[in-house]
């Protein structure tokens, strides 16, 4: 008799349950526990924050409040172990408890439910972006080209860095939790680093999930020890896994060191990393290995004048390409895009000039009036919008991808090293495509969101290595300054012929492929 069997109750803590104080409720005699029953349970460690700090880590927020957001303790017991990923979001209800460690005191929750959260995107667009779709509908490219071109006004004059914009745009649509999701990573070369660290500043926070890297953490998830005394390994999130389904944005790349430009590299290759625990160091018998997805687009730049600084330029160049010796060539290949922003005038009354003057001079302005009707609130509903649309490729845009992905490795091929078209370039294609679809609210992929795909890759390639017999020119998708419907007209008639250039393009150099066209 006065024997007893410990039974966990979800949301119980330990010191309630593994205790020595146990007494009959009817007469109060000590009880002593039953071994032979006992059950070990399962239990997980996990620190959570609140979404809003997320807020914290954007480079630029037009909120300008201020708040203290800390990160608190769950305990998950039994069959509620594992039940939780890094990097996820999650509702969670639970017992509010204070567990003592030593001196310390810490507040905890004893999970007894766990949800997995996705919140809902909007359900439509503002209605100055449906009637911007209304007035372009007579051409597949004018909305997007008219969207890129006034974009991001609270930061750079509409009509510069259209291209850049473009790109950000297509990324930041491009962005999904979904596992093998297609990911739009961005490198760009630049001079301007102020201005373009002020822009993707800014493109960061149409997104929930868009992390600005501070250089003082890691990239991926790193290895510590438990702070609540238990001796165990824990793993830290960091920028990357915390801006999963969004932006990582990673700064300055030739400011890293070569190990982490190596893990970066791996990263890109197969969107994982892998998490080594050593046993001995941690209480265990044997060597841990744990893979953490990595689901989010990254964004770097390069400063070109930091570059020419640091490295002896090379002479051989060959046509178009551009000297990135400071960045190890294979990590350029695994970046999507590589961009070289239009530099605009070094005029003293240049667009970009009277712009930062202005801002310095009243931060809080509206100098544009396409600010007032495209506020940064609509694009981010936008791009919410935009990027939950599940689209599908014509038969028409896959069979030019595809010829053009062929044509072009023939092309790109020496005998010594091959074709410098890595296959990964087919799933960059279609991403760029897909992304351009969503972008022109669209739900099929045509050959017109085809042809920019490969406008915008082969001008990356060519800054890679340098032009091929398609010979595009530096600023392919927008060779004119969008100042008027007339504007926009000569650009539809460039593009076509773009199009009738890629065709004869595909002819000649994969003639196997056929093509679907109504051209004659």
């Amino acid at each position: 008799g006065f024997r007893c069997i410990r039974v966990h109750c979800p949301g119980a803590t330990e010191s309630a349950t593994v205790r020595t104080d146990f007494v009959c409720s009817l007469c109060s005699s000590p009880l002593q526990e039953d071994m032979k029953f006992r059950v070990l349970g399962d239990k997980q460690i996990v620190e959570m924050i609140d979404a809003k700090i997320l807020n914290a880590l954007k480079g630029y927020s037009v909120d300008k409040s201020y708040f203290r957001i800390q990160a608190f303790t769950l305990f998950l017991r039994d069959e509620l172990a594992n039940k939780m990923s890094i990097g996820n979001h999650y509702r969670i209800i639970g017992i509010p408890a204070c567990v003592q460690n030593g001196l310390q005191a810490t507040a905890c929750i004893e999970v007894n439910s766990v949800q997995l959260y996705k919140p809902n995107g909007p359900s439509l667009v503002s209605d100055n972006f449906k009637y911007l779709l209304s007035l372009t509908s007579s051409s597949c490219w004018r909305f997007t080209a008219v969207l890129a071109n006034i974009f991001a006004s609270q930061v750079v004059p509409p009509g510069t860095y259209n291209t850049l914009k473009l790109a950000i745009l297509l990324s930041l649509v491009q962005t999904s939790e979904k596992e093998n999701a297609d990911y739009l990573d961005l490198l760009i070369m630049t001079s301007d680093t102020l201005i373009i660290d002020r822009l993707l500043n800014y493109s960061l926070c149409l997104l929930p999930r868009g992390i600005r890297h501070p250089p003082s953490s890691d990239i991926f998830p790193s290895v510590s020890k438990d702070k609540h005394g238990t001796g165990s390994a824990s793993i830290q999130a960091c920028s990357a896994v915390l801006a999963k389904g969004g932006i990582c944005y990673i700064g300055d790349l030739s400011f890293y060191k070569k190990d982490k430009l190596e893990l970066l590299q791996s990263v890109l290759e197969s969107r994982t990393t892998t998490v080594f625990i050593p046993g001995k160091k941690y209480g265990e018998e044997a060597d841990q290995q744990v893979t953490v997805s990595i689901q989010t687009n990254f964004w770097s730049f390069v400063d070109v004048d930091s570059s020419s600084k640091k490295q002896t330029q090379k002479e051989n160049f060959l046509i178009g390409q551009m000297d990135v010796s400071l960045i190890p060539v294979n990590l350029v290949d695994d970046f999507g895009l590589l961009i070289s922003n239009e530099f605009p005038s070094c005029h003293p009354a240049s667009p970009v000039v009277q712009h930062t003057l202005r801002k310095a001079i009243n931060p809080e302005a509206t100098l544009y009036k396409v600010s007032q009707q495209f506020r940064t609130q609509d694009y981010e509903e936008f791009i919410l919008f935009a990027r939950n649309l599940h689209v599908e490729l014509s038969s028409e845009a896959e069979s030019l991808i595809q010829g053009y992905y062929l044509a072009s490795r023939r092309v790109r091929r020496d005998s010594m090293h091959g074709s410098s078209l890595s296959a990964s370039a087919l799933k960059i294609l279609i991403s760029l495509a897909k992304a351009h679809a969503k972008l022109s609210l669209r739900q099929r992929v045509l050959e017109e969101d085809a042809v920019i795909a490969i406008l915008l890759l082969e001008s990356s390639l060519t800054l890679k290595h340098g032009t091929s017999a398609l010979c595009v020119a530096p600023n392919p998708v927008f060779p004119f300054d969008l100042s008027d419907e007339n504007s926009l007209q000569q650009r539809d008639i460039y593009l076509m012929q773009c199009h009738h250039e890629l065709l004869k393009f595909i002819a000649a150099y994969s003639p196997g492929v056929h093509i679907n066209t109504n051209e004659e």
